[in-house]
Formats: structure tokens, C-alpha cells, sequence
């Protein structure tokens, strides 16, 4: 954790809010046992207090707020599916290697995990211009690489000039910062100042400041050979050794389909009260589990530390909580959403090839198919059947935890299948004497629904979803796969519908501009292809376009409140995406493990460098 020195009113606000907004609630009352055992301990924000930064033999180094800990031992943590694609942060698009890239290179900027507010990680303090357009940044003097080199401002400035704004890897910063047709200039002012001006009053940009840093000296040759290159470059075969980072923790092993070894990083730039270094843990492992029946016998046979509780395995962990060495944390609602997504594609290629099978074009097109399929999709019965009670129905494109969530949304609406049938019956379908779905065009209504294999809770959702349709007499072919095969697909528009689960901030919309804007990289609903032919922006989405752009530039959070609520608004009447349900965020962690402060924003273990073992 860090924390900064001045943060503009917008995020004071947020801030506030945020603190009335969060909170820990008590797991679902059929399998509580009692209010205790589901809260988060150390929630006492006076004692858990704001970071302070030290100068310290010509080091500034970020003080812990944690109690003193002792060096030593090892935390053991899990990810689902094949492990980390890349070490490399800037070219990472899946889960795993984000999070390992997150460990390795630290950012000027991170978010409080108590507040939300924005604070200083390799930074030292933010001051933003009276006109909130130019932002100068103070570096943390004497820190450095892992080879011993110093952090300077030339390698932020490399960074976002040459990595960032030049389009190499994944361009979804690159993308979100693109503000009235312009990009941010940035600029070196000394060895230790960088600044950033922008065309116009940008309220997420003091988020999407703090992207993680890279080592010119290291970095430089492999921009200098190429995007291609750079795609490949700090690969998953590259020796441990050759990777200069600047994270708490450094790669020391990677064992392909078994384990990811981090270890302690001696001269990261962080100590406690009593000038220790930290982090105090030796070493970061996480298995490779490759599905989540496999994590749950690993954590049962104290293989790993912490898990993530399914909704269906609760009353298990919690029969086994009270006799066992693991505490369980409920966080609430997760900041997720997960989905249901159509192809709304209906453009051809260079090759005058349809992405889509243009009678699926037309259902897929057609607004009484989306919305009655929403409506036959029971969310209640996946939130008991499936997540045992631990989840609430979603219906919005902010999460449940958002404080931009559209309140009178939120409560969406229950399962009707007869208004469902009637919406179809208006479009012109119908039903055979054997009761299958046909068009007016007497096409058979059937289609392939797509998503990750291997994560059984949404396989469970996609079963759940084929029988819930078949009641209005569409056959849904439901496919898991592997998790690269999936994003190809989804990247490419080759598929007709698909389930799956994005990430998002509770705390920025903004975040999600590559989901709504009509060219984001992410508008996998409607995706578009430099040599697509016949493009069409649709109404709604030239509305979300205008949307996005005014959010941004609004500063004022209550004004921003409405704006967020607008596009929520169309999302939900126009349904490209249906929103399933939002699982709780529970945890197992061993009570080994101090120092823990589990918060709704940062979750569990997002103070690592902090944590000791009680050897």
C-alpha cells in the first residue's frame, strides 16, 4: 500500500462516499453461523492509518501502517486455467499475468484499499494545476531497479511516450487516455519530475496516471525492434534472472501447468516503524490448479493459504471453520459483473465474409429476442442453485459495489417467460407442433453459446441458461473451451453468443471505455476490424460514444452520477449484454497469516508486502 499528498476534490468526495458505501456484510443467514466468523478483522480505520513517506540514508521510503512483523516463510496462493501468457504487464490481456505483471512493476500511483483515494506507489506526491490540466509528478528519490540502477524520471517518461502512447502491446490505457482527439504530453523536468499535460479537465486521469513503470535501460532495445517484438518480449521462457523489476517481489521460478515462485525483493523501498525492509515474507508461490474443484482440495489439504469461496462450498468451509486453522472473510458483492453477451455483429470482412450467420444477424439484431431472453433467464435460481445463496442478481453494467450504480436499476426485474413468448410472438416467431422456435422466415432458432472451460461455476450458468431457453423452444448448443480458444474467438467475432465475466473499478466508469465506446478494444458485442465493409453505428451505441467522452470531462461527481446512470440505462433497455448475477467475495485465509486487513476494495491479501507468518 501507498498514499498521497494532495488529491483533487472529485476524489475527496469519492472517497467519502466511498467509506459510507463499503462495508463488510455477514454471509447469507442460511449458512451463517454467526455474524463473527464472516467479518473482516482489523476494520478500524483510526488505527490503520494514512501511509507517511521517510527520507532515510537517501532513500524515500514509504512507511508500513501495519504492526511490526518478523521476516520469513511463505504465503501459497492459486490461479484457475494455464498459467501466466507473459511477465510482460504492458502486453498482458488475461488475469494471471496481470496480477504477476502488478507484483513485478510497481506504479507511480495505486488505489487506497480502504478509501479508494489515489496514492503514491513509486511516486512521492501529485500537485495538479489550478486549471486541473497539467499534473506534476515527484518521484521517491533513491529507489531502484533490481540491478541496482536508479527509478528517474527518464524511465516514466520513456514509459508513456515510447510504450504507452506509442501503441506497443495491449492499448487499453493508450485508448482511455485519448482525451478530445489528443494525447497527454508528457515530459522530464529533472531526475526526479515528470509532467503531464492534457487538453481538457479529465476527472479518471489521476487513476490512469499511475501505470506501472519500466526500465528504459532494460526495455529500450526491445521497442526499438518493434511492436511484433514486443509482444513476445519477457516471454513465459525467459530466465528468472534476466528480468529487471521493481515490485515488493521478483520472479524466481516458473514451472509451466504447476507453479509461479516470487521471492523477496531486499531492496524494495518500503520499511516498517522500526526501519525494517519489508516485505517480511520470503517467498510468494501460486499453484497452478487448473480447475476449482482441484484449488478446493489443494486449500483442504493445506497445499495453499487462501482461497476463494464458491457460493455452493460455504457451508462446507464454514462446518469446518471453528476446528480448523482458516478464517473466513465476506467482502460482499464482487466488482465484477458476468454476463451474457450477443453478436451484434452484422458487418463482412475484406474477404466479403460475414462474422456472423446472417439469419443469427437478425435474431441476435432483434431488440423483443434479446429482451425475452433476459426475461426467461431465472437469475434467483442461479443465485440459490449455483452461488448456494452467496450472490445477488445483477441487471446493470455497473457492479453492484459501484457508486455509480443506477440504483433503480439495480433491483432489475423477475423471471416472466409468458412475457417472453410475447415478445417473440410480436418479431414474428413461433412455435412448432413440437414446440422448437422458428423465424418468420421458418428458420429453426438455434445457436452456440461459448465460455471458459475449466470454471465450473460458469458452466454450471451455461447449463442453467440452455434449459431456461429451451422453455421458450431455442436450442442453445452450450460449448466450454479452453480459455485461449475463447478469447480468440471473442477477439476475431467468431462466435454467436458467450458467457463470461469482466473486472472492473467500483470506483471509475471510465475504465470500462473499451467495453462501450463503439471502437473500443473490448466492444466485443459489436466488434469492429480495420477492413470491416458496410459499418453501421448503431443509435444506442453513438449515444454510449457521446457518453463516455462527457463523463470523462465531467469533474463533478453528482453531475458524473447522472451521466453513468444514462448509460446504464441504454445497456439495460438495449441489452446487448444480459448481467447474470454478482457473487459475494468470500475468502478462506490461514490464520498464520498477520497483518491481514481484507477491505471490499483491495481484497485479501493486497497489502502482501506487509503480511508476516506467526512462525
Amino acid at each position: 500500500m501507498k498514499s498521497l499528498n494532495k488529491i483533487i476534490f472529485i476524489l475527496i468526495i469519492v472517497s467519502i462516499i466511498l467509506v459510507s458505501c463499503f462495508r463488510v456484510d455477514k454471509a447469507p443467514e442460511e449458512v451463517t453461523e454467526s455474524q463473527d466468523t464472516n467479518q473482516v478483522q482489523n476494520q478500524n480505520l483510526s488505527e490503520y492509518k494514512k501511509p507517511e513517506t521517510i527520507y532515510y540514508n537517501g532513500v524515500d521510503y514509504r512507511m508500513s501502517r501495519s504492526e511490526v512483523g518478523v521476516y520469513g516463510g511463505e504465503i501459497v496462493s492459486s490461479t484457475i486455467g494455464e498459467g501466466p501468457k507473459t511477465f510482460n504487464p504492458w502486453v498482458s490481456k488475461d488475469a494471471t499475468s496481470s496480477q504477476i505483471g502488478d507484483l513485478l512493476y510497481d506504479s507511480l500511483f495505486t488505489t487506497d484499499a480502504d478509501t479508494g483515494a489515489v496514492i503514491p506507489a513509486l511516486a512521492k506526491e501529485m500537485n495538479v494545476s489550478q486549471d486541473q490540466k497539467t499534473y506534476t509528478i515527484k518521484l521517491r528519490r533513491g529507489i531502484k531497479w533490481t540491478d541496482g540502477k536508479e527509478i528517474t524520471a527518464d524511465d516514466v517518461v520513456f514509459t508513456w511516450n515510447e510504450i504507452i502512447l506509442a501503441g506497443f502491446g495491449n492499448t487499453s490505457l493508450r485508448d482511455s487516455v485519448l482525451i478530445d482527439g489528443e494525447y497527454p504530453k508528457v515530459k522530464k523536468i529533472d531526475k526526479y519530475t515528470v509532467e503531464f499535460k492534457i487538453k481538457k479537465p479529465f476527472a479518471p486521469f489521476q487513476r490512469f496516471i499511475g501505470a506501472s513503470i519500466a526500465p528504459e535501460h532494460v526495455f529500450k532495445s526491445a521497442v526499438n525492434k518493434g511492436i511484433r517484438y514486443f509482444d513476445t518480449y519477457l516471454s513465459t521462457t525467459i530466465n528468472p534472472k534476466d528480468i529487471v523489476s521493481s515490485g515488493a517481489f521478483m520472479l524466481e521460478e516458473y514451472v509451466p501447468a504447476q507453479r509461479v515462485v516470487l521471492k523477496r525483493n531486499p531492496n524494495y523501498y518500503a520499511m516498517d516503524s522500526e526501519k525494517n525492509l519489508l516485505p517480511y515474507i520470503s517467498k510468494y508461490v501460486i499453484l497452478i490448479v487448473g480447475d476449482l474443484n482441484n484449488e478446493l482440495l489443494k486449500f483442504e489439504s493445506g497445499e495453499l493459504d487462501v482461497i476463494s469461496i464458491r457460493g455452493k462450498d460455504l457451508p462446507r468451509f464454514k462446518s469446518q471453520e471453528k476446528k480448523s486453522n482458516f478464517t473466513i472473510y465476506n467482502l460482499g458483492p464482487n466488482t465484477g459483473t458476468m454476463f451474457l453477451a450477443f453478436n451484434l455483429n452484422t458487418r463482412q470482412n475484406k474477404d466479403g465474409k460475414f462474422y456472423v450467420n446472417p439469419t443469427k444477424q437478425k435474431w441476435f439484431n432483434d431488440l423483443n429476442f434479446r429482451t425475452a431472453i433476459d426475461y426467461a433467464i431465472d437469475r434467483n435460481a442461479m443465485v440459490t442453485n449455483i452461488a448456494n445463496g452467496a450472490a445477488q442478481p445483477l441487471f446493470t453494467a455497473e457492479s453492484l459495489s459501484s457508486i455509480f450504480l443506477n440504483e433503480q436499476l439495480a433491483s432489475g426485474h423477475e423471471k416472466d417467460i409468458e412475457y417472453a413468448k410475447s415478445l417473440l410472438n410480436n418479431s414474428g416467431f413461433y412455435l412448432d407442433k413440437n414446440g422448437i422456435l422458428h423465424d418468420k422466415e421458418k428458420n429453426m432458432v438455434e445457436f452456440d453459446l461459448y465460455t471458459n472451460a475449466g470454471q465450473t461455476e460458469r458452466e454450471a450458468i451455461g447449463v442453467m441458461i440452455k434449459e431456461d431457453l429451451k422453455k421458450l423452444g431455442i436450442k442453445v448448443n452450450f460449448k466450454p473451451i479452453e480459455f485461449n480458444s475463447l478469447v480468440s474467438r471473442t477477439m476475431s467475432s467468431d462466435w454467436d453468443t458467450v458467457l463470461m465475466g469482466l473486472t472492473g473499478s467500483p470506483i471509475e466508469p471510465h475504465g470500462g471505455k473499451n467495453v462501450w465506446y463503439s471502437k473500443g478494444h473490448l466492444h466485443l458485442f459489436n466488434k469492429r476490424f480495420k477492413d470491416d465493409k458496410n459499418d453501421v453505428l448503431l443509435p444506442w451505441e453513438k449515444e454510449l460514444d457521446d457518453i463516455i467522452e462527457q463523463g470523462a470531462l465531467e469533474l463533478d461527481y453528482s453531475k458524473r452520477k447522472i451521466i453513468y446512470d444514462k448509460y446504464q440505462q441504454i445497456v439495460y433497455t438495449q441489452r446487448p449484454l444480459i448481467y447474470l448475477y454478482s457473487p459475494l467475495t468470500i475468502t478462506a485465509v490461514r490464520n498464520k497469516i498477520k497483518n491481514l486487513h481484507p477491505t471490499p476494495l483491495g481484497g485479501t491479501l493486497h497489502n502482501l508486502d506487509e503480511l508476516y507468518i506467526e512462525l
